[in-house]
């Protein structure tokens, strides 16, 4: 049977211009973007993994993680958790394809829209095999206390920042769209972050919340937003 065409119509990306000012005159560095979070936008806030192995994916960077719990935001850094947790152990549950965002050896950050976040330490296993659903992941300090749950859409991140951020610190943009893969076949991907010294239009950021415009030490102007 011959295959049928298919068309599917989205909103265009293509033409998204970051730069109000002279490109060329802004601060900028090749950096290396840890795989499995998919197409990463132009715009894109990244954060920087500062897990204390170096198994992990550490020094590599990864979409910043927004403060907000809106259920609306863009969280490509968040794997949402499938299953609640214990009030205790180091074990929590997310899809195969999400489970591919770590690796063994990262610094596991546990979250949702109640519970402080806490960091559960180095990830010890993931387990992708034992069921064909979603993926185990082991972590190695036990939940304190509290058991964070889907309702409150809890999530697990790298450690990517400070406590006082939900452990996920802006460092810059990502200045062109790129593709870090999905699920068994993320490679992760080369990319260009933007540093400073330059106006970008701000409504083009994702994830460009008040604590990410801090850590950048970015100023608004109306439609614009000057980083020094």
């Amino acid at each position: 049977m011959p295959d049928a065409p298919t068309i599917i119509r989205g909103v265009q990306t293509d033409y998204k211009h970051l730069y109000y000012s002279e490109e060329l005159a802004a601060l900028r560095v090749p950096v290396t973007l840890a795989a499995g979070y998919g197409v990463l936008k132009a715009g894109t806030i990244l954060a920087k993994n500062l897990s204390a192995l170096t198994t992990g994916n550490k020094d590599k960077l990864v979409p910043y993680c927004p403060t907000s719990f809106t259920g609306v935001e863009d969280h490509p850094g968040r794997a949402y958790l499938v299953a609640n947790t214990l009030t205790t152990g180091a074990i929590v549950h997310v899809t195969i394809n999400d489970s591919y965002k770590f690796k063994v050896g990262d610094d596991l950050i546990i979250n949702d829209n109640t519970t402080a976040a806490e960091n559960l330490g180095a990830i010890v296993s993931i387990d992708r095999t034992t069921y064909v659903n979603y993926a185990v992941i082991t972590a190695t300090t036990n939940i304190g206390g509290t058991a964070f749950t889907t309702a409150r859409f809890a999530y697990v991140i790298v450690e990517a920042g400070t406590a006082a951020n939900n452990y996920s610190d802006a460092v810059g943009i990502l200045e062109k769209s790129v593709d870090t893969g999905t699920g068994v076949n993320a490679a992760g991907a080369l990319a260009t972050l933007i540093l400073g010294n330059c106006v970008l239009y701000e409504g083009l950021l994702t994830n460009f919340d008040s604590a990410a415009k801090t850590d950048v030490s970015g100023t608004s102007f109306g439609q614009y937003l000057y980083i020094r």
